[in-house]
């Protein structure tokens, strides 16, 4: 039997398919590390002011800290748990090793699904327009241009899947 205050959601995550008993005011952040083990987006400043939390639902960005479960029932959700394909790293996220584009890495998983769904996005054509359209994930150990960099070299081709 379903607690009264809990809603039944179902959210296919990197893959797999979740049905979960939520209430209503759970944030998908606090489902994806708290009941699903999920840790890798990050709780930062939860109030959706720094990125940390970003993933991508329905191929598009979304801050999960600002965005309750319950509302997501039947969403495709990738975190960076589900970014890479297997072992095979995502080309964004070798860019990053390659570009040296974090130092604590608390940001880093925000910044590559946020670089993804921005790069589907298809409306980043310049350096500066990249660095505005990724000005929502702060990084404040200053890597911010490994990240630019990083993202550059996948928008320009020099990374495949």
């Amino acid at each position: 039997m379903i607690e009264e205050n809990k809603h039944t959601t179902s959210l296919n995550i990197n893959g797999h398919l979740y049905e979960l008993e939520l209430e209503p005011w759970v944030s998908l952040l606090d489902v994806l590390r708290e009941h699903l083990q999920l840790t890798g987006t990050k709780k930062g400043c939860d109030h959706g002011q720094c990125g940390a939390c970003t993933i991508l639902v329905d191929g598009k960005r979304i801050l999960s800290c600002l965005t309750l479960g319950v509302m997501k029932d039947g969403s495709h959700i990738t975190t960076i748990e589900g970014i890479a394909a297997g072992e095979k790293l995502h080309p964004m996220q070798q860019a990053f090793i390659d570009y040296d584009a974090f130092q604590c890495g608390y940001c880093t998983p925000g910044q590559i699904c946020s670089a993804v769904g921005m790069l589907e996005e298809n409306k980043a054509f310049s350096r500066e327009e990249v660095q505005e359209l990724m000005s929502g994930n702060l990084c404040r150990c200053g890597a911010s241009k490994g990240i630019i960099d990083a993202v550059m070299a996948v928008k320009e081709g020099g990374y495949h899947e």
